[in-house]
């Protein structure tokens, strides 16, 4: 008697299923709720997860704005870029950053954990981040994520 061996199913990306999620971000520490973000957008969260394929879901993130940090981040984390000229460093702690743009703290924080290849740029299209409690995706219709549980 031989043994019947199933083959793995390797999805491909004319297979993906995706469904939108909406995760409101009052209350929630950065840096849990980006990794919780990164895993849905990178599709971890599915049995059918494949490295090479951007099989995640799109994800709304509501009250931006109302993310705490643990801390002296605040004062102390600073973000640091380049123009290029000479001259050109730009450095804004995570307070000013907040104050000004509070969605671009969450996006930063979110796209530092996806992969830096073509596949994550396309990961990172998927995340739309708002500072309100309103977003312009009712047509979508996403279903709202529970709060992680503080343990």
């Amino acid at each position: 008697m031989q043994k019947v061996m199933s083959k793995t199913h390797a999805v491909k990306a004319s297979e993906v299923v995706r469904s939108w999620k909406v995760v409101d971000a009052d209350g929630e520490t950065l840096g849990r709720l980006a990794t919780r973000i990164a895993v849905l957008l990178r599709g971890k969260h599915k049995p059918t997860f494949t490295p090479h394929l951007d099989a995640g879901d799109p994800v709304i993130v509501l009250n931006a704005g109302k993310i705490r940090v643990t801390g002296a981040k605040l004062k102390d984390k600073v973000y640091v870029r380049h123009s290029g000229y000479p001259g050109g460093l730009r450095t804004e702690t995570l307070e000013k950053l907040l104050a000004r743009r509070p969605e671009e703290v969450l996006r930063r924080a979110v796209r530092g954990m996806l992969p830096r290849n073509r596949i994550g740029e396309s990961m990172s299209r998927r995340l739309h981040v708002y500072a309100g409690s309103t977003h312009p995706h009712a047509a979508q219709r996403p279903e709202a994520l529970a709060k992680e549980s503080a343990k």
